[in-house]
Formats: C-alpha cells, sequence, structure tokens
C-alpha cells in the first residue's frame, strides 16, 4: 500500500471481511470487523477524512473522464468514436398545385385546402374540399352542339345529381368564355335546395379546338352555400385555371 496514506482503518488485503490499522507508515497488528469500535475517534476522523479525500478524488477524475469522452464524440476524435448526430428530419413532398386529368387531355389549379380524388372514371371527382366538389365529363367530339348549348343542357343534371331534388333555382352567370386554349361556356346557378343554406352550381363546357382538348369535356362544379362551403372565389380560380396538356 502507498506510504501516502494518512494514518486509520483499512481493509485487510488478506481478509477481506477484516479492518487492519495502518499507522502512516506500517500496517499494525490492530485488526477489526467493521462494525467493530476502532481505537482513538481522532485517529477514526482522520481516516474518516481520508477516505473522503479519496472518493471526491475519484469522482472528479470520472467527471473528467465523462466530459472528455463527450468533447471527443462531439468532435469525432479517435477512430472508434462515431460522433452523436441527430437524424436529419424527413421533409414530408409538397402536395401538388396542379391537377392533371389524363382522360380529358387538361389540368385543373388546387387552391389551398382542395385535394385530388383517389379515383378517376368516366363520371369522377377530379378534386374535394369541405363542402366542394369538382367533376369532369367527357362528351363525345362530333355532338355537334356549341359550347352554351352543352353547358345549359347540362346544368339541371349537375345539380340534381350534386343535391338531390332541387326546389328552385336562379341564374348568377351565363356567358363564353376562353379556357384551356380553347373557347368554352359556362352556366352558374345558385340553387335552393331541401334544407339548409343551397349551394352554387356551374357547368362549365369546353369544346375541341385547335390547342384545346381532344373531346368536348364538361367540368361541374358543387359547392355548398354558406360559411361550411368553399370560397366562391376558388370556383372562378378553378375555371380561370383549366389548362389543355399534351397527349
Amino acid at each position: 500500500m502507498s506510504r501516502t496514506l494518512p494514518p486509520g482503518w483499512y481493509p485487510e488485503p488478506d481478509a477481506p471481511l477484516l479492518e487492519r490499522w495502518w499507522d502512516g507508515t506500517a500496517w499494525t497488528d490492530h485488526r477489526r470487523a467493521p462494525e467493530a469500535p476502532g481505537p482513538p475517534q481522532a485517529a477514526d476522523r482522520a481516516a474518516g477524512r481520508a477516505r473522503a479525500v479519496a472518493l471526491t478524488a475519484c469522482g472528479s477524475a470520472l467527471l473528467a473522464a465523462i466530459v472528455s469522452g463527450a468533447f471527443a464524440l462531439a468532435r469525432g476524435d479517435g477512430d472508434d468514436v462515431v460522433a452523436d448526430t441527430a437524424p436529419t428530419p424527413t421533409t414530408a413532398s409538397p402536395a401538388p398545385s396542379r391537377l392533371v386529368d389524363e382522360l380529358d387531355g387538361i389540368s385543373l389549379p388546387l387552391p389551398d385546402g382542395w385535394v385530388p380524388s383517389k379515383y378517376v372514371t368516366r363520371d369522377n371527382i377530379v378534386m374535394t374540399t369541405d363542402g366542394g366538389r369538382v367533376f369532369t365529363r367527357t362528351l363525345p367530339a362530333d355532338s355537334g352542339r356549341a359550347p352554351a348549348a352543352l353547358a345549359q343542357q347540362d346544368i339541371p343534371q349537375a345539380a340534381d345529381t350534386s343535391y338531390g331534388h332541387i326546389r328552385s333555382h336562379r341564374l348568377v352567370r351565363s356567358e363564353r368564355v376562353a379556357v384551356a386554349g380553347g373557347t368554352g361556356y359556362l352556366v352558374r346557378w345558385r340553387v335552393q335546395t331541401a334544407r339548409g343554406p343551397g349551394a352554387y352550381v356551374q357547368s362549365l363546357a369546353l369544346a375541341p379546338d385547335r390547342g384545346g382538348p381532344p373531346d368536348a369535356v364538361v367540368v361541374r362544379f358543387a359547392f355548398d352555400a354558406g360559411p361550411d362551403g368553399p370560397p366562391l372565389a376558388d370556383m372562378d380560380r378553378i375555371t380561370g385555371g383549366i389548362r389543355s396538356v399534351e397527349r
């Protein structure tokens, strides 16, 4: 044992269950069980202080080792040390700004809050939002009807399909529009339903034209009226934002 130890009771090297008195320079013949009373209290206090100093030194060394290891991890020091870095957060894919209807050769803008439909059929819901739906219908290219006639013929069926029996309707807009690289015509109704504040229904007919859709297409809009429906301005945004796509 190191001769720098102050006098005190220490574990007996040859008998771990006993303690032996170290007088500061050599082992004495005094032995005891750890719970037995020892020599003078002054010596015990000195031994206690020595053990406290030793434990404090050991604790400081351990803390220094932990801190050094942490710095080493941060710097990536050592061949076997790997920097503890946080995983890079994943970024969700941005929502599409336009919805492509390959069946009809057109694309429609998606205003905030609108989402594409999961299903595409000949009569399909292209996009939806709370209280709002947009449909597309493909018509025969040789129907022989002008867009105005197509829209006026379609609007009653569009209202009935979207809201059931309509009590009354009022014409809001009926006009020719240039849309999707061709000529179109829209008819918009304000309808009164059996209950609730009613709705806005629009049929937008797009005739086949140079640069436009290859077939006649009717885009149906159904917006619940009142605070539960989408803003009517979205109907105008979608109408004005329809584009033709290459097929």
